[in-house]
């Protein structure tokens, strides 16, 4: 018979070692902090050692400890890939998302009848999110990021550059001012992100159009809700070129001048680092990258 410790207390050691703190350890386990210290202790009490120096509000790891978490840490690294791998024989079918809300609204959710009808087994399950993510304490299989694709220990892979035109609704090209060259966007409401005031500074450089004082601005907390006031016709944004194909195509919006500011930004599918694959998420990510490619 093997001699191991009490499983759930090595879980409860793995965490509060990670977080050193053992209120960190009980947030991230969902107990109390009374729990994680009294298994801890049964821990350190069959093993014969100290694992933590403890003090007021801290606790930090013996060389005993440290020595330990290598060796603990290692062995739940083995389990969760062999669970991972036995996942993906089992051609596990349900994938969770997280996603920018605008790339979900404007972009994937009018194309998820073509992934239904090509993985019909396939479920995805989808979070509307602009935060990153810790793929070490989430379920979340995949993510799609917005940003310079500078992000640590977990597996990037690029998707599409991000370039902004000049977008409004037709509307006001029917009963505004006119919008027949750049500077004439001085007599109309440009309407910003409140983040990225300088996308607008950087379009209308690259248009030839340095200096502008517009007749009103409006500024708005995200670019779904730019798009959606140009969509109604209260002035002028930017506007992403791959997210608005659909409004584009339908009318709704119009692109007054096809002028693409590069933002040096894109969209990038992410997921934890090392993680083979399962059949459902190998699918996802192959369709989304033919769509957008396309």
């Amino acid at each position: 018979m093997r001699r191991l410790p009490p499983l759930n207390a090595l879980k409860m050691f793995e965490a509060s070692a990670r977080n050193l703190s053992f209120s960190g350890a009980s947030e991230e386990l969902f107990v109390t902090p009374s729990a994680v210290s009294h298994q801890v202790k049964t821990l350190e009490n069959f093993l014969g050692v100290e694992l933590f120096h403890r003090s007021n509000r801290k606790v930090t790891l013996t060389p005993q400890g440290e020595q330990y978490l290598a060796s603990v840490k290692h062995a739940f690294d083995e389990i969760e890939m062999a669970t991972q791998r036995l996942s993906v024989t089992q051609g596990a079918s349900v994938v969770q998302i997280s996603v920018a809300p605008n790339f979900l609204i404007r972009w994937l959710m009018p194309r998820m009848s073509r992934f239904r009808a090509l993985f019909p087994d396939v479920e995805l399950q989808i979070n509307a999110s602009m935060g990153l993510l810790d793929f070490n304490r989430t379920s979340t299989d995949m993510a799609v990021y917005y940003g310079n694709g500078e992000w640590d220990d977990i597996e990037v892979e690029f998707l599409r550059k991000v370039m902004l035109v000049p977008v409004c609704g037709p509307g006001l090209l029917q009963t505004g001012p006119p919008l027949e060259k750049p500077s004439d966007l001085a007599n109309h409401t440009l309407i910003y992100v409140s983040k990225r005031t300088w996308e607008w500074d950087n379009w209308l450089k690259k248009a030839g159009v340095e200096f502008i004082t517009p007749k009103g601005s409006m500024q708005l907390s995200s670019s779904q809700l730019t798009t959606a006031a140009a969509q109604e016709n209260l002035g002028v944004a930017l506007a992403d070129q791959t997210l608005i194909s659909r409004e584009i195509e339908s009318g709704k919006l119009v692109v007054p001048f096809d002028i693409p500011l590069d933002t040096k930004k894109a969209f990038y599918l992410v997921y934890r680092k090392h993680r083979p694959l399962t059949k459902g998420m190998e699918a996802f990510r192959n369709w989304l990258m033919d769509e957008l490619q396309a």
